[in-house]
């Protein structure tokens, strides 16, 4: 079954909810977790999806903290 395309939804809750297409950027963390970085920037073009993935790395972690296993497995 095709997936609908959120486009301009800036929130990574309501597009994993809505079961959106989404271009799976987790690694992104796993990578910024273990670079030890005191500041990261995020720098990219408009439109290119800045603001969903700091939303889905809040999401991550607010999901972590809340002792919630296996967050993103079933949707990615």
């Amino acid at each position: 079954m095709a997936r609908t395309v959120g486009l301009g939804n800036q929130d990574f809750e309501v597009v994993r909810l809505e079961r959106y297409f989404y271009m799976d950027k987790t690694r992104f963390i796993q990578e910024w977790w273990e670079s030890g970085d005191i500041a990261t920037l995020l720098e990219r073009p408009r439109r290119f999806g800045k603001t969903l993935t700091l939303s889905m790395v809040e999401a991550f972690f607010l999901s972590v903290t809340r002792g919630e296993e296996n967050y993103l497995k079933g949707f990615i």
